[in-house]
């Protein structure tokens, strides 16, 4: 009896053994030559002017940091992830070398003084535009450095380690006096956890509603609790020409903002009880107005848990809310409170009012005016002028109203619907005024306001402009426009008065650039950089903007990509990858605007289809995917309808234009696009082959609501169900590749989605391949992970696509 268990024993784990190893997780792959020189193309550098466009900071990075890099220590508490040995952000994409370049001598000089290796972020130009503020990331901790703009030198400027874990909380209060946020302790004094618990962890809710979304890396123990309060905690540090002076006591700085005199600070203080329902933005806390040495003036509110915050997109706490200074006075502070509750339903003639209180702050505020939905904000001009913002979500409604702020007039200046592409006027041009805030600027007599449109969709595609918007006549004169044939747009106006602009000029084979452009003298542009070409192996391809109907009658545009050197003719078709991801819109018309443009030129992220073009696919990039509200109905409620909708006008008009092979045809996507191409594969037999990055599979998860969808699961059982791909893996039997970060940090694409879906479509019998991408988020980061990514796509569109037997 004792040999036959051992020989079963023995049987038995020879079997395990032989699973195991093929469940084991194969060595990092490389993708073919032609797409990995693409990701590993160096990048262009960025480019940060000063005002008068006299200098340029050029800022290189690396492509991509290391798995290695990725899999440092990290803690994930409060919606926050941080590195314990350092008080920063676990996961931050640094610079690693600036040179500057003056504009007028067209010389380029290095920035000496720099640590090796550089880990820069945060940059920052004083007052004066003559010295750049950065932080460096050591293991150690966070340092912050100056570089002097006349000597191109950078100089380390702080005694003790900065705190950046709740932002970097650098101000300039002069030209040669910044205020930080400094660590209160070594990292290696933080709490070690017991392995011996004090107790259960334990949460309660005693009959008061506390809907909330689905945040991840939230606090789930006491211990969690003090993790945060420790790390979260700094000291409040004015540094003039390299002396420290701390200003008032330590505390867990959510905000400071210094007032436009200068002589005020409102700040944002997070308090206990923390939550472990939302994230740290959420938890309770005190806004105060403090004097420069830290000393309290005003505490202007309480503010508790975002905890009760009633489910519903324009939904609000019955709170005060959107603290901030006029930045067209010296020290006013303003801020909104809900004029029904809180509940965007009740109906009410106004739904929120806002609120002043001036320096000293020591009489009653005063209600400055109220909006007739839900107010977003102010963009200050001067005494007789203000742009007041306001909308809802659920309606996709934007309204902007010119404020007198001397008469207390209010009066709209136009609506439109968010999802209108057409109808955006732009955003104002703003200029410094005295207390250096950049407020609204007002040309030809104060009569209209310079716009900026950086996009400038139309019917002939993206062609960004600037314009005069007539406060008067309230009409918009675009007065420049980016020229078809190339995609131009203002990065900044340098003069407004004068209409000098710094321009972004790029085409299919033009590499970005910036320009400087004078519209009134109409000289010949002057280029300011001369930026080369990061991927000359994608000359020769093709890009069209191309256009086609739904079977409903909805119009759709995709970007479509061929190779170099394809024939059609002499060709044929070709196996085909369709990249999308899907928007809601409540208007049928704003759907079927064109977005996007084809003289834009062509640029690879890591997570781009355009990769495959260089091996022989057709792509149809930013294939539009709208999803229409419908006889009165939400956009939600013929979702799946929809989708097929699109994805059969896509693939028609490919077939039609003869470069697609209806019988090769692959989607794919990233997040909803992901949740869309599982949607498409349980519900359609159109495609070959489909590829899942980082998607939520099952809506029940998000019981709140998702993207755009408000209504709760309780509301709309039918519909989470409905819209959810896992209700429907059995009928998943189209290849499904499935790829995922471990470390997903995106509300509702928790990594159990792809798990859970994986062995859903396993059991049902379906063909499909999970890839566990080790330390990534929701954006993949790690070189070594996105290699590999890469070449499990290709392998998948190599063997169900482009080989289809």
């Amino acid at each position: 009896m004792i040999k036959r268990l051992h020989l079963y024993f023995l049987i038995a784990g020879s079997f395990m053994a032989l699973h195991a190893k093929a469940q084991d997780a194969i060595s990092y792959q490389t993708p073919p030559k032609e797409i990995a020189d693409l990701l590993l193309a160096k990048p262009t550098p960025g480019v940060s002017i000063n005002g008068k466009a006299e200098w340029i900071l050029f800022s290189e990075r690396n492509s991509y940091p290391s798995v290695e890099e990725l899999a440092m220590p990290e803690y994930r508490i409060a919606g926050l992830r941080l590195n314990p040995n350092n008080y920063s952000p676990s996961r931050q994409n640094f610079i690693n070398n600036f040179s500057l370049k003056n504009i007028k001598s067209d010389q380029t000089f290095p920035v000496t003084g720099l640590p090796a290796p550089l880990y820069a972020g945060n940059m920052l130009w004083n007052p004066a535009e003559n010295k750049i503020a950065f932080t460096n990331t050591t293991q150690k901790g966070v340092d912050l450095y100056v570089i002097d703009i006349a000597t191109k030198k950078a100089t380390k400027i702080n005694k003790a380690y900065l705190n950046v874990v709740l932002g970097s909380g650098i101000t300039w209060l002069n030209d040669n006096t910044i205020i930080y946020r400094t660590a209160t302790k070594p990292a290696s004094a933080a709490p070690t956890k017991p392995l011996m618990p004090k107790g259960p962890t334990i949460q309660q809710n005693l009959g008061k509603a506390a809907p909330s979304a689905t945040y991840q890396d939230l606090i789930k123990s006491p211990f969690d609790e003090q993790l945060f309060e420790f790390f979260g905690t700094s000291q409040l540090v004015k540094n003039t020409n390299g002396v420290e002076t701390p200003i008032g006591k330590p505390a867990i700085y959510a905000n400071v903002n210094l007032s436009p005199d200068k002589n005020y600070m409102m700040i944002e203080t997070i308090r206990k009880p923390f939550s472990y329902l939302v994230s740290a933005g959420g938890f309770p806390s005190t806004v105060s107005i403090t004097d420069l040495t830290g000393k309290t003036v005003k505490v202007i509110a309480e503010l508790p848990s975002a905890e009760g915050t009633p489910s519903g997109y324009d939904n609000t706490q019955n709170i005060a809310r959107g603290f901030d200074w006029r930045d067209d006075e010296a020290a006013t502070v303003i801020w909104a409170k809900p004029l029904d509750s809180g509940l965007i339903k009740k109906n009410v003639p106004f739904h929120d009012a806002v609120y002043a209180l001036s320096a000293p702050f020591t009489g009653s505020e005063k209600e400055l005016f109220k909006t007739q939905t839900r107010y977003r904000g102010v963009q200050w001009g001067n005494a007789t002028l203000a742009l007041v913002m306001e909308g809802l979500r659920s309606k996709q409604t934007n309204k902007v109203s010119i404020y007198n702020p001397t008469t207390g007039n209010i009066e709209e200046l136009y609506t439109r619907n968010q999802t209108d592409a057409y109808g955006n006027p732009g955003t104002p041009v703003t200029t410094k005024n005295k207390f250096g805030r950049q407020v609204v600027h007002l040309v030809d007599n104060g009569t209209k306001i310079l716009m900026n449109n950086p996009v400038g969709s139309s019917e002939k595609g993206d062609l960004p402009f600037l314009a005069k918007f007539d406060l008067a006549s309230k009409k918009n004169e675009i007065i420049w426009r980016s020229a078809e044939g190339t995609y131009e747009f203002v990065s900044d106006v340098i003069d407004a008065d004068k209409l000098i602009l710094l321009t972004r000029k790029e085409s299919q084979k033009l590499v970005p650039n910036y320009y400087i452009k004078n519209l009134i003298l109409r000289v010949a542009d002057r280029p300011v950089t001369n930026f080369s070409n990061p991927y000359p192996s994608l000359d020769g391809i093709t890009k069209e903007k191309i256009s086609y109907k739904r079977a409903d009658g909805v119009d759709l545009t995709g970007d479509l990509y061929l190779p170099k050197g394809y024939n059609k003719e002499k060709d044929g078709p070709l196996p085909t990858l369709i990249w999308a991801y899907p928007r809601e819109f409540n208007s049928a018309a704003d759907a079927a605007q064109i977005r996007g443009s084809k003289d834009k030129f062509t640029a690879i992220s890591w997570g781009s289809p355009i990769y495959w073009v260089t091996r022989g696919y057709a792509i149809l990039d930013n294939a539009e995917m709208p999803i229409v509200a419908k006889d009165g109905k939400k956009p939600n409620d013929t979702f799946v309808e929809q989708l097929k909708l699109n994805a059969e006008a896509a693939i028609n008009k490919l077939a039609d234009l003869g470069v697609g092979d209806k019988k090769r045809m692959a989607v794919g996507g990233h997040s909803y696009g992901a949740f869309m191409t599982a949607n498409l594969l349980a519900h359609t037999d159109l495609f070959a082959a489909g590829i899942a990055r980082s998607g939520a599979y099952n809506r029940t998860l998000t019981p709140f609501g998702f993207q755009n969808e408000e209504r709760t699961y309780w509301q709309v059982p039918q519909l989470y169900y409905e819209m959810s791909p896992f209700s429907y893996a059995d009928k998943i039997k189209t290849p499904i590749l499935l790829i995922h970060g471990d470390s997903d940090d995106n509300p509702g694409t928790f990594p159990i989605n792809s798990e859970r879906l994986f062995n859903a479509i396993k059991g049902a019998g379906g063909t499909t391949r999970f890839v566990f991408l080790p330390y990534e988020a929701h954006g993949y980061r790690g070189k070594e992970n996105i290699l590999h990514t890469l070449w499990e796509e290709d392998q998948w569109l190599e063997k169900y696509v482009k080989n289809k037997k």
